[in-house]
């Protein structure tokens, strides 16, 4: 069993929000799309405010560090799939964002289990901004192909790519330190 403490309660929100998002999308109801755009906005709130309150209360858990980042792509993949279905963007722009989170959880579990931690860089927290404006920009704009909106999914694609590669390249080279620091002829810091 996981703390019930307002974090996780927040991600549990964000995922249970995840299944009202597709059917305010993809539903023929009235206000379906201003339901929607309200729904993922709630969520994306719940996600920065999640972390912010674990952070400043000391309640960091072994299942708000795991189900966290599980809430975010499953709402972002949710609503991609959903608007690809209404052919409100394109197929490949999903495929890009979805293939890229699921390759970077990959790689974080990977590295847990060499004992490698890779944090949230800035490059991941603006990416995740720019795909909450470009999905919430899909959603919600009246005209999906507005400049300003192909502007922001390019913006989100370039993004999640070059997040994805700093991912990797980060893990790389953490691997590299430790196994350097491991291997039987390295030398370990110098004495003053």
């Amino acid at each position: 069993m996981f703390p019930l403490n307002l974090p996780n309660l927040l991600t549990l929100l964000r995922i249970l929000l995840v299944p009202v998002l597709v059917a305010a999308l993809t539903v023929e109801i009235e206000n379906g799309p201003a339901i929607a755009a309200a729904v993922f906005v709630l969520a994306a709130l719940t996600d920065g405010l999640d972390g912010y309150i674990a952070r400043s209360r000391q309640s960091i858990t072994t299942f708000g560090k795991v189900m966290d980042p599980v809430a975010d792509k499953l709402l972002i993949a949710a609503a991609l799939m959903a608007l690809v279905s209404l052919d409100r963007v394109a197929a490949w722009v999903a495929m890009v964002i979805v293939t890229r989170e699921f390759a970077v959880s990959g790689l974080r579990i990977a590295a847990g289990q060499q004992g490698v931690v890779i944090p949230a860089s800035a490059l991941g927290k603006l990416k995740t901004i720019v795909q909450s404006a470009a999905v919430l920009a899909l959603i919600a704009a009246p005209n999906e192909n507005a400049a300003w909106v192909v502007g922001l999914v390019y913006a989100m694609v370039l993004l999640t790519v070059a997040s994805g590669a700093d991912y990797f390249l980060n893990f790389r080279r953490r691997i590299e330190e430790l196994s350097r620091r491991e291997s039987p002829g390295s030398r370990g810091p110098r004495e003053a």
